[in-house]
């Protein structure tokens, strides 16, 4: 088994969570919890399902093989707050700890390269580069790359619990970048992607008129509203070479590119029409 255990969070993920879990079989986690926050929609029985198939414990420690388990936790209102309950009160045994959502798995790459990695670096965290799949295929232009921690030591690092845009930190020592990545693969229809992104759009929407934007966005919310959603399409669909990724990326373009990013101006607007104040960026 690889000395790590993975925390995946839950809503209803009926679709993802049985791959999720199958493509964690090559590394052979020690831990496996999958922790739900809404009514169980036939995800947890499939995810059970998948780890008796691969020979895993199922809701219980083995210390000869895998262990999966699912814990319920109600939802707190982001991916952030959810996760740090996670690591306060999950029995975490592993030396590593990552982080990944359902509709998320490790580039086979990858899972050689944590093999090889874990018991010999001196690193407390690792980075891996996000690939996309979303739409009927892949995304391989319009956006620059994105490397985002996943990993690190247990006790050493923990999500800042910002409401979008998740980031871990770690209390000391260093990153360490792998070279293999993991993909974003959502198989959700469009009318539930959009619902879900509407509740994105809202929490966007308030850390920005609160001041908290991430320091990467404070920039572009200096722009006009709206205008501001329009230039950025066109900045990854032509400037960046979007239309280069076909339908799928014209889809994801438009829809995260530039509706979401219209969405979220709404929202904007309509929380400094009850808050009566400009946001502070």
């Amino acid at each position: 088994m690889t000395d790590v255990a993975v925390i995946v969070l839950i809503g209803r993920e009926r679709l993802h969570i049985a791959r999720c879990v199958e493509r964690l079989a090559p590394l052979a986690p020690r831990q496996v919890f999958v922790v739900a926050s809404q009514p169980d929609d036939g995800g947890e029985a499939l995810a059970r399902d998948a780890a008796r198939r691969l020979g895993w414990a199922v809701d219980a420690q083995d210390p000869a093989r895998p262990s999966l388990e699912i814990r319920f936790h109600e939802w707190p209102g982001n991916q952030a707050v959810q996760f740090n309950w996670a690591l306060d009160n999950l029995p975490l045994a592993a030396e590593w700890v990552l982080r990944l959502d359902a509709d998320e798995y490790l580039l086979p790459e990858t899972v050689e390269e944590l093999k090889a990695t874990l018991p010999a670096t001196d690193a407390t965290s690792l980075a891996f580069p996000l690939s996309r799949c979303i739409f009927g295929g892949p995304i391989r232009h319009g956006m620059p790359e994105i490397v985002l921690v996943r990993a690190f030591r247990r006790g050493l690092g923990r999500s800042t619990g910002a409401e979008m845009d998740e980031r871990f930190v770690t209390t000391r020592g260093t990153c360490l970048r792998l070279k293999g990545g993991f993909v974003d693969d959502s198989l959700l229809p469009l009318a539930d992607w959009k619902q879900k992104h509407r509740d994105y759009a809202r929490r966007e929407a308030r850390m920005a008129v609160e001041g908290r934007a991430n320091g990467n966005k404070r920039l572009y919310y200096r722009l006009p509203p709206y205008l501001r959603a329009v230039a950025y399409f066109c900045y990854r669909y032509f400037l960046r070479l979007g239309f280069l990724d076909g339908l799928p990326g014209w889809r994801w373009h438009f829809w995260q590119g530039l509706w979401y990013r219209l969405l979220v101006d709404r929202e904007i607007s309509r929380l400094k029409r009850t808050t009566n104040h400009e946001p502070r960026i």
